[in-house]
């Protein structure tokens, strides 16, 4: 059997009493995120009942000078280096004397060798064990009770392996194609698979809608192209050879950290499995007039590859550490990839990536925060991206898909998390395909599935920043909300969709002549346009910018617990449960919350067949979200959820006082039983009006913008 390695975990905290920060998962409800100008609000926590009750680890005595080191599986892209079976396990010990020489040589000491910081720490470190000769608990143990009984060491946990999946939909042909073969170029620009590009200009070519694209060009014509900007494709590795990427590629901004070293190249393979990242980077920056494939949606701005998804096994420290790398040199992260796309897996980030991300809102790019792009998923009406716990995060941009006439792909899944759209392949033409960069300084025609339309959001989001570089994290996310548009996107699947019938709720789909019911555009309370699918619509770059340059930095974010219900209540075989939660929004406290942006609602529960839940969430203004749709595959029956935040954009911009409602039913064929054990409702947003201060230049306004003035100028 092949050799496989292990590594450990060493963790600690500044201050030796106070046992918070490493090991420490808070539920992700629980903001470590900025109140305002402060820091989280978390001192009404019992740090020290937190850190007792996870399972991170053994808490050892406390040290004179706080350390801590972290050791991650060693990986290494030689053959016989290669994982085959099993999963790797990390531990985390926590140290007594700080400092990179005191990491390095409790390291040497034990026969580890010190990787580096994590998330960028001044006392916790990276290890990894080159020699352990396998990943079994029972051979790890003598290397944990090394660790342990360090005099310098005061805390081990143990990292376990997960799953992540690339969401890219299976090609519709495997080899790529040479630019030069392919006729010549229509028009500027010159690239010659540009025309083939038509989610960057829909003329109705392979019987696209026309019209329905990004709106680059015009963006293009006012001057943006996206320099001085840096999006890193976390992925499987990027070829930063490639003729239409190398000029545009950032070396100091780059890592491979499933090798560990300064070179995230990718792993060749006979079946191509490793192009993905060197796709989703020449979406965005591929160079313009070059000659070679096609043009990326920002093609001068600056590339960064992360290679961290080509092992088996995904540990908690390599995501984390490739989301806060060089955060002051990387503006954005693309990810498109997930916990596996299957219907019943609930999944997302673990304590250290939360952490990272959290730290990367707050701090990165000097301050104005990173932006973190995500794949909404490829799961199609079997799943929905609210079980993913990063689709579904606040402090991400989810981007769903549509196809070129306008029809979700058939692989998109619906939930309330998703902010907007841009485009991917999934019609019966190959041509229409995401035309690219590929491996082996080749171009593709036929890149797919959400993972697509991840990196074109990227590609528009650095157009943004290059219009208006003071763009903080959540001014993105407003622009996405108001420039964003309905254009053409329509749900075209045949859906099981229950009509609640709770009178003052508009229906949230639409009934055909063939008895299907398909997912309808509603309007939310401050007349914004949605879709289950679809977020706010398709990005528009032309409109992004534009408003970009007029924009004003949104007020102070707050977090609102509005209340909670306690009390078990069955949720009953056939009929619904509605629980109602009045709220005054934290009025007239430091955490008032006057103005939407995300609604959280946390819930516990269990039941007979996961899968055959369904949770939707009506607003004071009737606005109605399902925050959990019917998932067929997922028979669970014993975990449910357990303190889940679905969250849901669509109340975005409305008042957030008055009376929640949750509606709870079973959808499926057999009569089910289950409990709602907990709801908590979390507000996100602003105590002032948010675009107040806004005003558009005298030749462009925007529509969806003075909509809202108008309807916050009303309540106001």
């Amino acid at each position: 059997m092949e050799r496989m390695r292990c590594s450990y975990c060493l963790c600690v905290s500044r201050n030796y009493d106070q046992p918070v920060g490493v090991g420490v998962l808070l539920p992700t409800w629980m903001e470590v995120e900025k109140h305002g100008q402060s820091d989280a609000a978390i001192s009404n926590v019992d740090k020290n009942s937190i850190c007792r009750r996870r399972r991170c680890g053994l808490l050892l005595r406390p040290a004179s000078l706080p350390l801590t080191v972290v050791l991650e599986p060693f990986t290494d892209r030689s053959p016989a280096r290669q994982w085959t079976k099993g999963k790797p396990k990390d531990r985390a010990p926590q140290s007594a004397r700080g400092g990179q020489e005191a990491a390095h040589r409790l390291a040497k000491r034990h026969g580890f060798i010190n990787v580096g910081p994590v998330l960028r720490s001044s006392n916790e470190w990276h290890f990894i064990q080159p020699s352990l000769p396998n990943i079994r608990r029972k051979r790890s143990v003598f290397h944990h009770r090394k660790l342990v009984r360090d005099p310098e060491v005061r805390h081990v946990v143990q990292q376990v392996g997960f799953k992540r999946a690339k969401r890219g939909f299976k090609n519709f042909e495997q080899k790529s194609a040479r630019s030069e073969d392919l006729f010549p170029p229509m028009e500027s620009p010159t690239d010659p698979l540009y025309p083939y590009q038509w989610y960057l200009k829909n003329t109705g070519q392979w019987g696209g809608k026309p019209n329905l694209d990004l709106n680059v060009e015009k963006a293009w014509a006012l001057g943006y192209t996206g320099k001085n900007v840096t999006t890193a494709i976390m992925d499987d590795g990027v070829d930063y050879m490639h003729p239409d990427l190398k000029d545009n590629f950032n070396v100091a901004a780059s890592y491979d950290f499933s090798g560990n070293d300064p070179y995230p190249y990718p792993r060749y393979t006979d079946d191509w499995f490793n192009s993905h990242g060197t796709r989703c980077a020449g979406e965005i920056a591929a160079i313009r007039g070059n000659g070679v494939c096609g043009v990326g949606v920002a093609y001068n701005s600056k590339i960064a590859g992360i290679r961290m998804l080509d092992q088996p096994y995904m540990t908690d420290l390599i995501e984390a550490n490739s989301m806060s790398h060089e955060p002051n040199l990387i503006d954005i992260y693309s990810a498109s990839w997930g916990p596996t796309d299957d219907g019943r897996t609930v999944d997302g980030p673990r304590n250290a990536t939360m952490r990272a991300i959290v730290k990367g809102v707050n701090e990165g790019r000097h301050g104005l925060g990173n932006i973190f792009v995500w794949a909404s998923g490829d799961g199609g009406e079997d799943d929905d991206c609210n079980c993913d716990g990063y689709a579904s995060s606040m402090w991400t941009i989810s981007i769903n898909s549509a196809i070129n006439n306008g029809e979700n792909a058939h692989y998109d899944e619906s939930c309330s998390s998703t902010l907007a759209s841009t485009f991917s392949n999934g019609g019966k033409n190959r041509e229409t395909g995401v035309t690219t960069t590929d491996l082996y300084g080749q171009c593709t025609k036929s890149h797919s599935g959400t993972s697509a339309a991840a990196p074109e959001a990227a590609g528009v989001f650095a157009l943004a920043l290059e219009a208006n570089p003071k763009l903080t994290w959540r001014d993105l996310q407003h622009l996405t909300v108001l420039t964003s548009n309905r254009n053409s996107l329509f749900d075209g699947r045949c859906r099981e969709i229950v009509d609640l019938r709770i009178p003052g709720v508009r229906k949230m789909h639409r009934s055909s002549r063939d008895n299907c019911s398909h997912f309808e555009w509603q309007v939310n309370g401050v007349g914004l346009e949605f879709n289950h699918l679809f977020g706010f619509g398709v990005l528009d770059a032309a409109e992004m910018v534009i408003l970009a340059k007029a924009w004003q930095t949104v007020p102070a974010r707050f977090h609102c617990d509005a209340g909670s219900i306690w009390e078990p209540h069955r949720i009953p075989s056939s009929g619904t449960l509605v629980l109602e939660i009045n709220t005054n929004a934290c009025r007239g406290t430091e955490t008032e919350v006057n103005y939407l942006e995300h609604v959280q609602a946390v819930i516990s529960l269990n039941s007979t067949r996961r899968g055959d839940v369904t949770l939707y969430l009506i607003s004071p203004a009737g606005t109605q979200s399902m925050i959990l749709s019917r998932r067929p595959k997922d028979d669970d029956r014993t975990d449910g959820f357990t303190n889940w935040p679905f969250m849901t954009t669509h109340t975005w911009g409305e008042g957030s006082s008055g009376t929640w409602r949750l509606v709870v039913r079973f959808q499926g064929p057999n009569k089910q039983t289950g409990w709602i054990n907990r709801w908590t409702l979390m507000l996100h947003g602003t105590k002032e009006q948010p675009y107040s201060s806004i005003q558009p230049t005298s030749d462009h306004q925007n529509s969806k913008l003075q909509l809202v003035q108008r309807a916050h100028k009303r309540t106001g």
